[in-house]
């Protein structure tokens, strides 16, 4: 189990991350979702050992993460992270032998994921020389070379084609079948909601919800429901346990969490046939409105949770490489 437990860090008079904590439990799909600046890339390379916390622990199977066991994660950072002269396959054989693979383990791994991600024929391609899709393939091919424990991927479906997040979700599913922790952050949150079995939300360096997507659904102090009735506009009104009514084709009621809905269903059968009678499951970007709106968050926030393109708040972020190793 990956572990992140009360992390904190300040930059200058900016508080980033404000006690962050969650955990994501072996063979588990996690997805990390927050407006722009609310602190997920900061986490993120905390987890990595590329910032240090002011406090706060990682541990990963009980014990701190030290320099060793940071070996054996996968990391795809959000900005590119890539030697842009250096070819493809030479790039993924260095970086699957610097996290301790054989020569010879590491030509089969750099070949295995070259072609499990569409980028074998670019293997003596310069990285510089690829379409921003193909190096997010490549950089994903870095992050999963060495077989990784665990896998910490930031934004990894950006710029991917809707084949290429297919085929990206099917290896990050394959991985968590074989009981790798994956944790990932993502602005389409679609398919986060998709895709993941749990699902921490960030606002302004502070976890705001964490749970299932059921779990979350759960807390919601409030219930939809969707009604094909013929009953005049306003048979609802009045009615124990709704808060408010729209009218029209359908009936669209908000109940509250105590609303006994069988007891509505009958009051509409009272009037006539009933044809629809559908409860609403919130969506995820629903709950991360909600979330947001309950911590002081402005109403457009969830506009950049699911088109933006980076973390205001972390962008102390390391330079990229120029060339090749020496």
């Amino acid at each position: 189990m990956l572990e992140l437990d009360g992390l904190r860090k300040r930059y200058g008079d900016r508080v980033a991350l404000d006690g962050v904590t969650f955990s994501v439990r072996p063979g588990e799909l996690y997805g990390f979702v927050g407006t722009n600046g609310a602190g997920k890339t900061t986490t993120m390379r905390i987890t990595l050992g590329v910032l240090e916390p002011d406090a706060g622990t990682v541990r990963f199977q009980g014990r701190p993460v030290d320099t060793a066991t940071r070996r054996t994660f996968g990391y795809m950072p959000e900005e590119r992270g890539l030697y842009p002269k250096m070819r493809v396959g030479d790039q993924l054989r260095y970086l699957a032998e610097l996290h301790g693979l054989s020569r010879r383990d590491a030509e089969k791994a750099t070949a295995y994921w070259m072609e499990r991600l569409s980028v074998a024929e670019r293997a003596e391609d310069r990285v510089e020389a690829l379409s921003l899709g193909n190096q997010q393939r490549v950089q994903l091919a870095a992050a999963l070379v060495h077989h990784p424990a665990v896998l910490v991927l930031d934004e990894p479906f950006s710029g991917l084609d809707p084949v290429g997040v297919d085929s990206l979700a099917e290896v990050l599913r394959e991985r968590a079948a074989e009981g790798v922790p994956v944790v990932f952050s993502s602005h389409q949150l679609e398919l986060v909601e998709r895709l993941c079995d749990s699902i921490g939300i960030i606002y302004r360096g502070r976890m705001v919800a964490t749970g299932t997507v059921d779990v979350l659904r759960a807390s919601r102090a409030e219930r939809a429901l969707r009604i094909g009735t013929d009953a005049a506009p306003g048979w609802a009104d009045g009615l124990a346990g709704v808060e408010s009514a729209e009218y029209g084709p359908t009936t669209m009621l908000i109940l509250s969490a105590q609303a006994d809905d069988q007891a509505i269903l009958d009051a509409a059968r009272a009037l006539g046939p009933v044809r629809e009678f559908t409860p609403l499951r919130p969506s995820l970007a629903d709950l991360f409105r909600e979330a947001v709106a309950d911590h002081g968050g402005e109403g457009g926030d969830e506009d950049s949770a699911q088109s933006g393109s980076g973390d205001v708040a972390d962008d102390a972020s390391r330079p990229e490489p120029e060339g090749a190793p020496a």
